[in-house]
């Protein structure tokens, strides 16, 4: 009898140990794990649309994605809106950008909020779901953004992308996804006054090394410069290059919105 009662209490302490071993391991917060992998956003803004197509016939041997951001979508020819449908089937996303592409803070200030969501969002968005482009990514005109407008625009999309240069040390830039759905994008225009090779290379070090997600974002990828707004298809490359061969990861804005930590 004895025997029977110590084997059945042996049998009550292993169940009781098991579960909370169970709930040792189930309480565990989900930062103790990394939630994602090291990458990069690759994103365009404007109505370069050939020059995008043109650009992913070259890098899509890398098999990269990017979020193309897309302005004055009613004033693109049928063949520009086949290519962005094409690029958007391929895995490609393809965001908003306004729809007259007006710079929001000095539109704001002169005509009022209500006013810009009339003029500026609510048509890009009715078009572009018209043209069966799926729209849940923002990126504002000339990067300009304030308080005001990203919480008018917060319930419209999952992600909203200005520009940002502290062009100082790469762990002070703004350019690196830090689970919100607010984004600053670095801009490497080869002929912009903050871009340089070198530094965007340290962008990425530090993006690999700590685990993180850089944004990007340039205008019209040319094989050569000739104007501003510009980026070379070989600083493309370089980045794709490095993404590549550092195991990391390309992700689209739209993929960063499902990335945020949810309360």
């Amino acid at each position: 009898m004895k025997s029977f009662i110590y084997k059945f209490l042996l049998i009550i302490i292993t169940i009781i140990l098991s579960a909370c071993e169970n709930k040792k391991v189930l309480s565990q917060p989900a930062s103790s794990a990394k939630p994602y992998k090291a990458g990069v956003v690759l994103s365009f803004d404007d109505a370069y649309v050939d020059e995008w197509f043109e650009a992913d016939q070259t890098l899509k041997k890398y098999a990269w994605k990017a979020s193309f951001c897309t302005c004055r979508i009613d004033s693109i020819g049928a063949p520009q809106l086949s290519k962005l449908l094409q690029m958007q089937k391929n895995g490609h996303e393809i965001a908003g950008h306004g729809y007259h592409h007006f710079n929001a803070v000095k539109y704001v200030a002169a005509n009022g909020i209500d006013n810009y969501i009339k003029a500026e969002i609510d048509p890009m968005l009715a078009s572009m779901k018209r043209l069966s482009l799926n729209v849940t990514s923002f990126a504002y005109p000339y990067g300009e953004r304030s308080k005001e407008l990203d919480e008018a625009l917060a319930p419209k999309f999952n992600i909203i992308r200005g520009r940002a240069f502290c062009g100082d040390v790469p762990e002070k830039e703004g350019c690196y996804f830090r689970d919100t759905k607010y984004m600053y994008a670095f801009d490497i225009d080869n002929n912009h006054v903050h871009f340089s090779i070198p530094y965007l290379l340290e962008l990425l070090d530090y993006a690999r090394e700590k685990n993180k997600i850089l944004i990007l974002c340039g205008h019209k990828p040319v094989k050569e410069l000739t104007d501003n707004y510009q980026i070379k298809i070989e600083t493309l490359e370089f980045v794709c290059k490095y993404i590549k061969q550092n195991n990391m990861k390309f992700y689209t804005l739209s993929d960063l919105g499902n990335l945020i930590r949810k309360e």
